[in-house]
């Protein structure tokens, strides 16, 4: 039974990292092999577990840890597919590294950071409690830190791993609170017999925590899945804590791939999925109907997968256009959970994870092209790149195929189309049946998805057209890259094509995790939606739209950019400093907060508090007074401490006698 062997998922990387951190000098490829191997091994238990436990099965091992909290597993439908994803992205990444970073004496120290990497996320798929969810969480942060800034001689990289630390901690600390805040109310309520767990069950553990929902506060549990959904924010790049996603590319771009594809981001959808009981069951007192916590999360979703497209539309690095790109995305998928949340209940978690996996394919698929060409040519500039397609086939290739399944290309009615096109659809979908319901600004979303993805389709083909098609405009000589690099780039090709015929089956499938866990969800009630021709093939023509706008901009050349791409054009400066965002954290947080707050604030404590009160006042001086009575006391005389011991004894039996009376 695969089953049984369920904590190797984790434990084979964790064993590949300390392996590889020591022996890897002598190994071939910086000991490249062995988190291969190990990944390998995850990715095939994974894969045992789902054949063994589909369709209606779970997987559940707990053991106690201390106090009334555990250790445990749980692989239920929502766990099961995340681990497919995770591991089968993961292992294709790291083969592509061993082209990729073949050249890089630092070669153990990466392939073991990025071992652990992996483990800590495959440990948040797995766990089957809050608490040891956030533990992995916190180590998946760490290894960011670690990989950000590998390169930590280059003064950028070490910047973004410290802007990627503390904007993250943000959110990490608000995720904490929430802990404890539900904590202390499922602790009132066993105490007080309100909630008693079945016998082997834990305090903290997910299915303990869906049958406390009835007996919480309304207010407080708003306040605890507002206060998770702070740590998603944090974590997968929300506005306002997007600001360390698109820094985080100063570390390797197989790095990039790992953290905008398989691991991290996705973290912070996959708390608010694997919690989604909790934010469907929070009062509607916002909006009748629509839970508050829920559109929480719409509004920040919506926002930030139009925010966050805007400034794709104007960067030039071929790695930050695909970080913006990620940060759109995710906001897409938090959308998912909110609007559809609020409208069909469970099968929203659904369309989130099913775009959440799209996305891990394509976007995985557009990293590594991207580190194909930066490797090929030396620059990550796109205005540098230009007529590639000759001589880089397999990447422009495989790279259109990555573009057109995020741009949500298909065919309408008869379902042909790329992996974007069925799961971005059904999110757009959804927005819509939240305008039907909630009417007036409730379209707002649906604006949002249709806009997002129009300017999603204008920035990734700019950023094709202009790699790929034209003259060279550079004297840089490109070529393809190595077999053991374009391997990986055909088989998330046939992912990002193919993947999106799989729905049929894995919405059905997600839609059982929680009544498996005993946890009913029902959506808003009301008369089934049949959207119109036009609504239903709208995603498709601005998708299209898109292409031919980049078309003719960046490769028939049919309009002058000159006066658009210009310092004096205020909405083109806007973006290209991201709104002024890295400013604003450098100055505010950077200085006023770290300078002015925090250092002299350490200054004041030092200096007026440390010094004066301790050395030169009250506590210095009661220490010596203290001092020289005791010093009168150390006579040196042996006869004086013998007398002393002798007195003491007998102060103690007399004390013996009288409590023995």
């Amino acid at each position: 039974m695969f089953s049984d062997y369920a904590a190797a998922i984790v434990l084979l990387p964790v064993l590949a990292f300390v392996l590889t951190l020591f022996l890897g000098k002598k190994l071939y490829s910086g000991g490249a092999p062995l988190p291969i191997a190990a990944i390998a091994g995850s990715f095939i238990i994974s894969l045992g577990i789902f054949f063994e436990i589909y369709p209606g099965g779970v997987v559940q091992q707990s053991w106690p840890w201390f106090a009334n909290l555990n250790i445990g597993i749980l692989i239920d439908p929502l766990a099961v597919v995340m681990l497919l994803m995770v591991s089968f992205v993961s292992l294709l990444i790291h083969i592509y590294a061993v082209g990729y970073m073949a050249h890089d004496p630092a070669k153990p120290r990466y392939f073991a950071e990025t071992s652990l990497f992996t483990a800590a996320m495959l440990a948040v798929v797995l766990s089957d409690n809050i608490l040891q969810f956030f533990i992995a969480w916190e180590i998946v942060g760490v290894c960011s830190f670690l990989l950000i800034g590998f390169w930590y001689h280059k003064p950028s990289a070490a910047a973004a791993a410290k802007k990627a630390f503390l904007v993250t901690r943000v959110g990490d600390v608000l995720f904490l609170a929430g802990i404890v805040l539900l904590y202390v109310n499922m602790s009132e309520l066993i105490a007080g017999r309100a909630l008693t767990p079945e016998s082997g069950n834990f305090i903290l553990q997910f299915k303990t925590m869906f049958e406390a929902i009835p007996y919480i506060d309304s207010g407080q549990l708003t306040l605890i899945t507002l206060l998770f959904f702070g740590g998603a924010i944090g974590k997968s790049g929300q506005f306002p804590l997007h600001g360390w996603l698109p820094d985080a590319m100063e570390g390797p771009t197989t790095v990039s791939a790992l953290i905008h594809a398989a691991t991290m981001v996705t973290a912070g959808v996959y708390l608010v999925a694997r919690t989604f009981p909790m934010f469907v069951a929070t009062p509607d007192s916002l909006v009748h109907g629509i839970p508050d916590s829920l559109l929480v999360v719409a509004i920040v979703g919506g926002f930030t997968a139009l925010f966050a497209a805007t400034m794709g539309l104007v960067m030039n690095d071929i790695k930050r256009v695909l970080a913006y790109s990620t940060v759109s995305q995710l906001g897409y998928m938090m959308l998912a959970l909110g609007t559809a949340g609020a409208v069909i209940g469970a099968k929203a978690v659904g369309i989130s994870m099913f775009h959440l996996i799209s996305h891990a394919f394509f976007k995985a698929l557009l990293f590594l092209c991207a580190g194909s060409v930066i490797h090929a040519v030396g620059t990550n500039d796109i205005r540098e790149m230009g007529g590639l397609f000759g001589k880089m086939k397999i990447t422009a290739i495989t790279m259109l195929i990555a573009a057109l399944a995020l741009a949500g290309i298909g065919i309408p009615f008869i379902n042909i189309g790329t992996a974007g096109f069925f799961s971005k659809d059904m999110i757009i979908e959804g927005a819509f049946e939240y305008g039907e319901i909630t009417g007036g600004w409730g379209w707002v979303f649906y604006g949002f998805a249709i806009l997002a993805a129009l300017l999603t389709s204008i920035y990734i083909f700019r950023l094709w057209f202009m790699t790929f098609t034209g003259k060279p405009r550079s004297e840089r000589r490109a070529h393809e890259s190595p077999n053991i690099m374009t391997l990986p780039l055909m088989i998330l090709a046939v992912f990002a094509l193919f993947f999106g015929f799989s729905q049929s089956g894995f919405y059905p499938y997600l839609e059982t995790n929680f009544e498996l866990m005993g946890v009913e969800i029902a959506g808003h009630e009301g008369e089934a939606l049949h959207p119109s021709a036009i609504i239903i093939m709208l995603p498709v023509i601005v998708g299209v739209l898109g292409i031919v706008i980049s078309y003719m901009i960046y490769h028939r050349r049919m309009l002058d950019m000159s006066k658009i791409v210009s310092s004096e054009n205020p909405l083109y400066k806007l973006l290209i400093n991201r709104y002024y965002e890295p400013r604003l954290s450098a100055d505010i947080i950077g200085v006023k907060l770290t300078h002015d707050v925090a250092a002299q604030s350490g200054e004041f404590v030092d200096r007026k508090i440390i010094d004066g009160l301790v050395i030169d006042n009250i506590i210095s001086s009661t220490l010596f007074q203290v001092g020289e009575v005791i010093r009168k006391l150390q006579t040196g005389v042996v006869q004086n401490y013998a007398a002393i011991t002798l007195l003491g004894v007998g102060l103690l039996i007399l004390l013996l006698k009288i409590g023995g009376m």
